[in-house]
């Protein structure tokens, strides 16, 4: 009998993963003046050690005012590469896991208080607060500042910056990016008929919705080497009535294939307060099924996936290549281990830890590594 599927290596453009686990992309919240510190270490350090396929670097503006809240994390100067490149370090000195990035910009939904304070948005002129742009001039939720409209100078300089992040991120050794298109950040804001009310080339219909984060993914895709895969990460649908849907879904994700989009990971939300959720297990996993049946390059589930059959089942029957997990690998550290354990698999572990498999899972770690 053939092994897990969940523990098959695939390929996603020139890049192979060991297994179909994607540590996703979780942002802490603990920078400063966009630049990673011990926080960072610990934080990616002890992920690297997980067992799992993939380790995606938290959501990076591409410029200062792109960041969700003042303690985001960047890559738009030296400064702000160097400290990466520290962390980074330290974590390849004992981790030979691949390790992506995710590029992104919030638009209207930067300039808040971090979670734990609150979340909400900072005024322009208060401390730690700066004025957002957008598509279009519409606040994010009812009394919110509103955006300033991004016009075709802001845009200009939008996509620059977002080349400019994708070098340093070569620079520095990256073996993958992502753009964020989901969430309701900016690349999604363009894509939503609810945030885009323009009536310029990028505003209007689909084709024109879709015209800024497809120019900005052919940047990227050109700026980066080409054995190096680019992907994006897509909300599904905003899960409000005439929002963005599944079938525009679709249409972006046939787009980006097109254009050498290596993988789409599928998530959901994210863009409108009035968003109506049926939050439950694999509830997004319905989203990463249409969009595979549409595409040909690997799809990327995620969402409220913790159980470990669950999850083999998902790319056991085909309704995503990969899965990606977040709050439960916080939660649970070496759930790659555990799962590798429960499903008679085998996973990687650093040489200092190879004592500490339980005797009934003697042939968890791989014995390469041994």
């Amino acid at each position: 009998m053939s092994g897990p599927k969940l523990f098959e290596p695939i390929t996603v453009g020139g890049l192979t993963l060991d297994n179909r686990i994607v540590i996703a992309p979780m942002c802490q919240y603990s920078a400063v003046d966009g630049q990673m510190n011990d926080w960072h270490q610990i934080h990616l350090g002890q992920l690297a050690l997980s067992g799992a396929g993939l380790l995606t670097i938290e959501a990076s503006a591409v410029m200062p005012e792109g960041r969700i809240s003042h303690a985001d994390v960047g890559l738009w100067d030296d400064a702000t590469q160097d400290a990466m490149k520290q962390v980074l370090d330290s974590v390849r000195r004992h981790s030979d896991m691949p390790i992506a990035i995710q590029l992104g910009h919030a638009g209207r939904k930067a300039s808040t208080h971090v979670p734990w304070q609150g979340g909400s948005q900072i005024a322009p002129d208060a401390v730690n607060g700066w004025q957002t742009v957008a598509p279009s001039a519409l606040p994010f939720t009812p009394g919110s500042v509103a955006p300033q409209t991004l016009d075709r100078d802001g845009i200009t300089k939008l996509i620059e910056a977002f080349v400019s992040a994708t070098k340093r991120a070569h620079h520095l050794g990256i073996d993958a990016t992502q753009l964020h298109g989901a969430h309701g950040y900016l690349l999604h804001q363009f894509l939503s008929p609810l945030s885009n009310q323009r009536d310029d080339d990028y505003g209007g219909t689909l084709a024109n919705r879709m015209r800024l984060p497809l120019e900005i993914f052919d940047a990227v895709r050109a700026a980066f080497p080409a054995d190096k895969p680019v992907t994006m990460r897509v909300s599904g649908t905003d899960w409000v009535e005439g929002g963005w849907d599944i079938d525009q879904t679709i249409a972006f994700a046939k787009a980006l294939e097109a254009r050498g989009c290596a993988a789409i990971h599928v998530s959901s939300g994210g863009l409108h307060p009035d968003q109506a959720i049926p939050v439950g297990p694999s509830y997004q996993v319905p989203l990463a099924r249409a969009v595979k049946q549409a595409v040909s390059i690997p799809v990327v589930a995620v969402g409220l996936i913790t159980d470990f059959e669950q999850a083999e089942a998902i790319v056991g029957t085909g309704d995503a290549d990969m899965i990606a997990i977040a709050r439960t690998i916080l939660y649970d550290p070496r759930w790659p281990w555990h799962a590798a354990a429960h499903l008679g698999a085998t996973v990687k572990a650093p040489n200092q830890y190879l004592r500490c498999q339980p005797r009934q899972y003697r042939h968890l770690f791989d014995a390469a590594r041994r």
